[in-house]
């Protein structure tokens, strides 16, 4: 992608807005938290005491609104603790350049590498260099920091005790990741009906699972129904697939392919059911026609041999599937029984959770990692930004490093994205609260009312896109000032200049020091491969010897498999975002290599949804192809890494011994399973094998390709095209 076409898609994506459900009761009760601090502060002491109690309600409430599986009060408390911390910490070190600019550059790395963590440590953090910042226009006095650090805290404090106070919808975001899980088979099983070889996103499933691990105490008051349709929508995924699939399911025409779609639809209408009860806690009424659908004629039933057996197995699971639709109350126990393997879904504690996020720092720290160049880069614009503002001629001069830190983000679509969101929400926020402040005139009351309703608008507009909620923002802001007896005319213009500057200074960072996910496609498509490699394994050794070590195997595979299929289409997704030329794998061949595996995943899938129980007879050819593919995946792997070209001889040879055998190869979905995996690899070879002039050729042939579709969406006649 071009420089110009990629910030045409960062304006593009930094001003869409995003369809999200609005909650207006979060955003009133986390407003409200804002007015508790700022009345009382405002009455009993004064406008600067005011300020620093609002900074610390507003950033801890916006911290709750961040995704996240914790209490909403501890990360309530995190960050008015945080907000304290950083601002005491920052007064101690400031009016001297020599203190606090190595606090300032520590204490933004820190912030950086605690994306390491995830995404809500990381915005938090950053919110605490904000607040350091800040600290410049704090009286001079050891005794007057401590006071405004303790009123900031106070700020964490009272969002906290509002969220115990007045819970609204406990559990909600758990019962939404579930819910999102059955829906999404739901879809798979629609879409099924009409295309038998549909994909299937596995990320409803990884959020449900994340969702589902909890903390002691969590466990103790989690609600019953949120115990087990996880693991039943996992199991549902694999047998509707093998059902529909015209190789090892139903036929591609006749009175069976009408009998698979019949069962699909009822399969869809019952997981949506089960889909709003969880949602909701009550319980959803299944249409007659679809109970009906599900009762599996012995003599009359159209389907045979693996398709009937799916058939039957899909109609007991969705039996367990009506009983969550029907029974959806929050007294009743809706769900199965707890699985043997959830104690390995148990969250570690706050304090247990320090030595995790140490070793998760340390694992990125390294010059590759995103995060640690994000970190780099967070540490020099702060530090940065700081002396450039230091030296103009205006007030509020931290401005430009605030937000360069707010906006910064380990990559490159959404640092750029948020800039222009940032200035774009800036402008129309200023323009709108100082036609405000002109109109109402100065008064400490009126501005702080004003400051809590545009506070409890930016929360409630937080999800819709950040340009938006910034426009709150920055009213919010200007009525702070306002409150504070800042005049309008010093601080609108300029807000909106080192707004500008803070953003263009975030920008030029990572073109500086960039972290392109571009040139490590190859290493993720290879982690992807192995990964794949080893549960296609953990599948056929399943058929070998059935046993529950086995299973516990493949299960522990299946999870990693999807981990590397979520970090590549993570990397996948920015790359395509990035003003970068390919290098290793061009966008056509990671397109097509990305196709192969997730046909070489599917095939392990359709496997697993008929795995034998423990008294099946075992399949010894399943062993030596097992070991094969694991094999050459893994050799495979360090081949994409290095640009040479994989090799899947062990794979044929296994399979014609197989077709040697004696016993003929067992279960006939294993073996025709094994044969569209070997079609996949094939055409995984085909997409990433290239001949030496085509290496040298390759990457020059896909700029050029570029360079014409820009042209060709420059000049419209792309979408003449389309449209003819």
């Amino acid at each position: 992608m071009t420089w110009l076409r990629a910030l045409r898609e960062v304006v593009r994506s930094g001003l869409t807005i995003e369809e999200a459900r609005l909650e207006p009761l979060l955003a009133l009760r986390t407003a409200v938290g804002v007015a508790l601090v700022i009345g009382p502060a405002l009455w009993l002491a004064s406008p600067a005491y005011a300020a620093s109690a609002a900074l610390g309600a507003y950033s801890a409430g916006a911290a709750t609104f961040q995704r996240t599986w914790r209490p909403r009060k501890v990360i309530a408390l995190g960050a008015g603790v945080g907000l304290a911390l950083g601002t005491f910490l920052g007064y101690l070190a400031a009016g001297r350049l020599a203190t606090f600019l190595p606090l300032l550059a520590v204490w933004a790395f820190a912030a950086g590498m605690a994306w390491a963590v995830g995404s809500t440590a990381g915005i938090v953090a950053a919110t605490t260099v904000g607040s350091m910042l800040v600290t410049v226009t704090l009286p001079t006095s050891i005794g007057r920091a401590l006071e405004h650090a303790g009123i900031i805290a106070l700020g964490g404090v009272a969002q906290a005790l509002l969220i115990l106070l007045f819970p609204i919808r406990r559990w909600g975001a758990h019962r939404d990741a579930l819910a999102d899980a059955l829906a999404a088979v739901a879809d798979y099983a629609r879409r099924l009906r009409h295309d038998p070889t549909a994909p299937f996103d596995p990320e409803p499933l990884m959020t449900a699972r994340d969702a589902a691990a909890v903390t002691p105490s969590q466990a103790r008051t989690r609600p019953s129904v949120l115990h087990g349709p996880r693991g039943l929508a996992e199991r549902i995924r694999p047998v509707v697939a093998a059902l529909a699939d015209p190789g090892v399911g139903a036929p591609p025409e006749g009175p069976g392919r009408d009998r698979a779609r019949e069962l699909l639809d009822a399969a869809a209408e019952v997981l949506d059911a089960a889909a709003r009860s969880i949602r909701r806690g009550t319980p959803a009424e299944v249409s007659p026609g679809s109970t009906d659908a599900l009762c599996v004629d012995e003599e009359h039933e159209v389907l045979e041999g693996p398709a009937r057996q799916a058939a039957e197995r899909l109609v007991e699971l969705l039996g367990e599937a009506l009983e969550i639709a029907r029974c959806g109350t929050p007294g009743r126990t809706a769900a199965p029984p707890v699985p043997e393997d959830a104690q390995v879904l148990v969250r570690p504690t706050m304090f247990r959770l320090v030595p995790v996020v140490v070793r998760a720092v340390r694992r990125e720290l390294r010059r590759d990692s995103p995060v640690f160049r994000h970190a780099v880069r967070l540490a020099a614009v702060a530090t940065l930004g700081y002396l450039i503002a230091a030296r103009l001629p205006v007030g509020h001069g931290y401005w430009v490093p605030i937000t360069s830190v707010m906006v910064m983000r380990p990559d490159f679509h959404q640092t750029y994205a948020r800039a222009v969101a940032r200035l774009a929400g800036t402008l129309a926020g200023v323009a709108l609260a100082t036609g405000m402040v002109r109109a109402l005139g100065p008064d400490a009351q009126v501005f702080g009312l004003l400051a809590v309703v545009s506070a409890g608008l930016s929360f409630m507009l937080n999800r819709t896109g950040y340009a938006y909620s910034q426009c709150f923002t920055a009213a919010y802001v200007v009525f702070l000032l306002g409150m504070g007896g800042q005049a309008w005319e010093q601080t609108v213009p300029e807000r909106v200049v080192l707004t500008l500057l803070g953003g263009a200074l975030a920008m030029l960072a990572y073109v500086v020091f960039p972290a392109w996910e571009t040139p490590r496609l190859p290493g993720r498509l290879a982690d992807w491969l192995a990964a794949e490699g080893r549960y296609a394994a953990a599948v056929l050794r399943s058929y070998a010897e059935p046993t529950r070590e086995h299973h516990a195997d493949l299960r522990r595979a299946l999870l990693a498999s999807r981990e590397a299929r979520a970090a590549w289409q993570e990397a996948y997704d920015r790359a395509r975002q990035e003003p970068v030329r390919p290098r290793g794998l061009t966008s056509r061949e990671a397109e097509e290599a990305q196709e192969a595996i997730k046909g070489f995943d599917r095939a392990a899938m359709l496997m697993e949804s008929h795995l034998p129980r423990a008294d099946s007879r075992p399949v010894p050819e399943a062993e030596r192809l097992a070991e094969a593919l694991e094999a050459d995946t893994a050799q495979a792997a360090v081949d994409v890494r290095e640009h040479r070209n994989p090799d899947w001889a062990r794979v044929e040879e296994a399979l014609h011994a197989w077709e040697g055998a004696a016993a003929g190869g067992g279960s006939p979905v294993v073996r025709r399973g094994a044969e569209m995996q070997k079609r996949a690899l094939e055409a995984l070879a085909t997409a990433v094998s290239r001949t030496p002039l085509e290496r040298d050729v390759g990457s020059a042939r896909e700029e050029q390709r570029v360079r014409a579709a820009a042209a060709a969406e420059g000049d419209g006649s792309g979408s003449a095209h389309r449209g003819g």
